[in-house]
């Protein structure tokens, strides 16, 4: 890639010649120096922060490569929060704080919502912007004419995205935003046009109060967008500035390249890069993404209510806009070990600290007691010395000695004596601004996870002669963090004592020991698979499938797989990682390396990629829904509630005479994105619908609500939470037992006759029972008994009681049913207690012309396997769903 011919400090001569066509006021970019600071005897030898060395990125990542930001060169060491695209990163936190009070560009935060706009830098100086809505003068100003018409200024200013430190919140409980560490902020100077000159000459009319920023980003829900309030865009102490430098330079692509608006002491979700227009209204912003992010939602307000009720994201009393006061330890590092026998007497520890509004950091205090007592620390304001000179920088004029409102971070420092560090367990920040805002004790959990400010902690452990220190948490995936630690060791970390044990709680029983990574390749195979050779073996005799990335040959499978040859069928040719991560266990991973036979290359990665399609493109609707080797979108039509937590979902196909398309006694699994963590889940399901109902399907679902005892089922939930109208996703159907009828049964393709069901369920495992259970009584010739073993723990817990009794009605000699509660009332007169052994051989004996059908929790499966077994059932008539 051929780079942009630049002077020395990378400004493209466009701006160059540019800033020599301005006023005199206004003179060319000073080339930056080696140091971080310089001295100008105008100004009483004045020493002003400048930006730290920089390199400039020219080489394109590989992992950018095949995303729409293939134009982009960025610096790897850059953390990516939501993996390659969009780009969403921080910098390693130690480094971010190495570099001073100036971040260089490479390593300034980032927070894109989708591709990045692709500017030449031959078209920099052509690019417009609109000033219009309720003003009397609307205008079209072109870059060239922002820098030749207006006074140009550089200002200090430091922007923190809202989601800062959101990983803690993540950690307590997921939110539906992505993980943050501590270093989602960043300090530049900006050089541009103070956007009050421009809304002035455009002479904002009476009524208006707002003005609406938009962006050149397109992205799934329009263009990016948002709105502050217009006395807030006219008030000279404010700062608002439409930018097109960042630390002397051109800006580059990911920070807004070639103009942005930068909005001082806000969010910098308000600080709208690559900007197009400016529009004054009446009112806050209809953007969708001003509404649907960047707001605090009342802590009582979950992630399934935020998704059924919309009220809650209109109320513009939930906006952000000023930032809070935070604060967080940068010294000692995350995982920072000092010796205790080879080091000074005292630590120095160090960190920044911010508010918003203009407000200035009034006082940091460090507690080493959890806040029995504090100690200030002492605070350097470099942004202080920005206000004693005045001059031209940048080709922006510098001058802030008329204002004292404060829009940068500032940093601590406090030294703490090696003794005392022995003897405590954790360090603690806290700051406080001039108006007595100060960081609370704990955390203030909201669905968005934004805003996050609680005091900073640091660990401190005693390992032998060192000093061992842990953040919180670490961004994105990394693992690490005490918060981590604490909550896989089974701590409370909502608690109020940061999941420690207080006296008098009862001891939880420690976890079970996180396995390790299981390896699911071949060690030492190099064997590279063309997307020709992964073809050529997507059929039922020899299919190969995907999964990350790695080529297996299901071939073994055929026979054996739980989920019927059709599973693995289904996936061959595809990648099939989603539904076998989201499904198997780690016994099954730890089998793959069996299997494995190369890895696709890359050009095999990309057109698998972009393969990903539905197969039937011309159109038209088959005659029925499901289609094994494709995801397919029914739509959520209607939710019955059936008891408080039982539902049936019924879901709309793709026209009023399709058919679903599942076999008897086989399921289909559903896809969708949990609506909080934006998670992929997958589970599997069987309708308790028709088989031959055209146009729709049902499903019986109980939600597994969180409780004390855990998180609740994740599919579940996600299902409850969907908004009638929202689409799921269907793939299917899969399973390796089928009913044909009149005893006839097909299992793993080879066919079976029995006499007699044994169905053994449990909780909503009744669905597939009930499936098979309603194709038998339905038909009157056919005379294969079914007796039925159904557990639960509440009578208001039996599900399709009604059906089933119904169905079983004049069917005596054909059929039994018996329930069995762990809870029952006083007036249940039914049986008590589990479904045991001993409850199945008390009431039916073993035949060689019996089949068993068993769904239901692991753990009943287990003890129903072994149970059976015992008395001399085989394995091939046993038949778990």
């Amino acid at each position: 890639m051929e780079d942009p011919k630049t002077d020395s400090q990378g400004i493209p001569e466009q701006i160059e010649k540019l800033d020599n066509q301005k006023p005199k006021d206004i003179l060319p970019p000073t080339p930056p120096p080696t140091d971080d600071s310089i001295s100008n005897p105008e100004d009483d030898n004045v020493e002003i922060p400048l930006p730290p060395p920089t390199t400039i990125p020219t080489q394109i990542l590989d992992v950018d490569l095949k995303t729409p930001d293939h134009h982009v060169p960025r610096d790897p060491r850059l953390i990516r929060l939501t993996g390659v695209h969009p780009f969403n990163v921080e910098a390693p936190l130690t480094e971010l704080f190495n570099e001073g009070f100036l971040t260089s560009p490479e390593l300034f935060y980032v927070r894109n919502h989708g591709p990045v706009p692709q500017v030449k830098d031959e078209d920099i100086v052509d690019w417009e912007f609109t000033v219009e809505g309720l003003v009397e003068k609307p205008m079209t100003i072109s870059l060239k004419q922002l820098m030749t018409d207006y006074d140009q200024v550089t200002y200090p200013i430091t922007l923190v995205c809202a989601g800062n430190r959101r990983k803690e919140q993540n950690v307590v409980r997921k939110t539906k935003g992505f993980s943050w560490g501590a270093a989602g902020v960043s300090t530049a100077l900006f050089t541009g046009v103070v956007m009050s000159e421009v809304i002035r000459r455009a002479k904002p009319k009476r009524g208006a109060k707002y003005i609406c920023m938009e962006g050149a980003d397109k992205l799934p829900n329009g263009y990016y967008g948002t709105s502050v309030k217009l006395n807030w865009a006219l008030d000279a102490n404010r700062g608002f500035m439409l930018a097109y430098k960042m630390n002397g330079e051109t800006l580059r692509p990911d920070h807004g390249k070639p103009l942005r608006a930068v909005i001082p002491g806000q969010i910098g979700g308000r600080s709208v890069k690559w900007l197009k227009k400016l529009i004054v209204t009446d009112g806050p912003s209809d953007n969708w993404y001003h509404i649907y992010d960047n707001r605090v939602l009342p802590t009582m307000v979950s992630p399934e209510e935020s998704a059924n009720n919309p009220k809650w994201w209109t109320d513009e009393r939930y906006a952000i806009f000023d930032l809070n006061p935070n604060s967080a330890i940068c010294y000692p590092e995350h995982e920072e070990k000092i010796c205790l026998t080879d080091t000074p007497p005292v630590y120095k520890t160090r960190g920044y600290a911010y508010s918003g509004g203009g407000r200035r950091i009034t006082r940091v205090e460090i507690t080493l007691d959890k806040g029995k007592t504090w100690r200030l620390a002492d605070i350097e304001y470099p942004e202080d010395r920005y206000r004693q000179v005045d001059r031209t920088l940048f080709g922006g004029q510098l001058d802030m000695s008329w204002r004292e409102t404060c829009f940068c971070w500032c940093f601590w420092s406090i030294n703490l004596s090696i003794s005392e560090l022995s003897a405590s367990k954790d360090i603690f920040v806290r700051a406080m601004d001039e108006s007595m805002n100060v960081q609370p004790r704990d955390m203030y959990w909201s669905v968005l996870g934004m805003m996050n400010n609680p005091w900073f902690r640091v660990t401190v452990t005693l390992e032998g002669d060192h000093l061992r220190f842990e953040h919180p948490t670490q961004p994105a995936l990394i693992p690490g963090g005490w918060m981590e630690r604490v909550k896989k060791a089974g701590g409370n970390l909502a608690n109020g004592f940061w999941g420690e044990k207080l006296d008098g709680e009862e001891k939880e029983a420690p976890p079970e020991a996180q396995p390790e990574e299981i390896s699911m390749v071949k060690e030492g195979l190099k064997n590279p698979i063309t997307i020709d050779e992964l073809r050529k073996h997507d059929t039922e005799k020899q299919p190969w499938f995907v999964v990350n990335g790695e080529v297996y040959d299901g071939t073994a499978f055929l026979d054996e797989h739980p989920g019927g040859a059709q599973s693995i069928i289904s996936a061959a040719g595809l990648d099939a990682t989603e539904e076998f991560m989201a499904i198997h266990s780690e016994t099954a991973k730890a089998m793959m390396p069996k299997y494995h036979i190369g890895s696709l290359d890359e050009a095999a990665r990309t057109a698998l990629t972009e393969g990903e399609t539905e197969p039937d493109q011309s159109g038209t609707c088959s005659e029925t829904f499901l289609n094994p080797k494709a995801w397919k979108k029914a739509i959520l039509y209607a939710k019955k509630i059936v008891s408080w937590d039982t539902r049936i979902f019924t879901y709309r196909l793709e026209h009023p005479q399709q058919r679903l398309g599942l076999p008897v006694g086989q399921h289909l699994m559903v896809r969708l994105r949990d609506p909080a963590t934006r998670e992929t889940i997958i589970r599997s399901y069987t309708p308790i619908s028709e088989i031959n109902d055209q146009g729709y399907m049902e499903m019986l679902v109980k939600v597994y609500f969180a409780d004390d005892r855990g998180k609740g089922g994740k599919m579940s939930q996600a299902m409850d939470a969907l908004p009638i109208g929202h689409f799921i996703e269907m793939k299917g159907p899969i399973g390796k037992f089928e009913y044909l009828g009149n005893g006839d049964c097909l299992i793993q393709g080879k066919q079976k006759h029995v006499k007699s069901f044994l169905m053994i369920c449990g909780g909503s495992g009744i669905t597939p029972i009930y499936q098979v259970f309603r194709a038998v009584l339905r038909n009157p010739d056919d005379d294969t008994h079914c007796m039925i073993f159904d557990g639960n723990r509440l009578f208001e817990d039996i599900l399709c009681k009604e059906e089933l009794d119904a169905l079983s009605s004049g069917n005596e000699e054909r059929c039994r049913i018996l329930h069995t509660l762990t809870q029952p009332t006083d007036e249940w007169t039914g049986l008590r207690g589990r479904v045991t052994g001993q409850l199945v051989q008390d009431n039916c004996a073993r035949t060689d012309d019996a089949l068993v059908l068993i769904c239901g929790p692991e753990a009943m499966e287990k003890a129903m396997h072994k149970a059976l077994k015992e008395q001399g059932w085989s394995d091939d008539q046993l038949m778990f769903f």
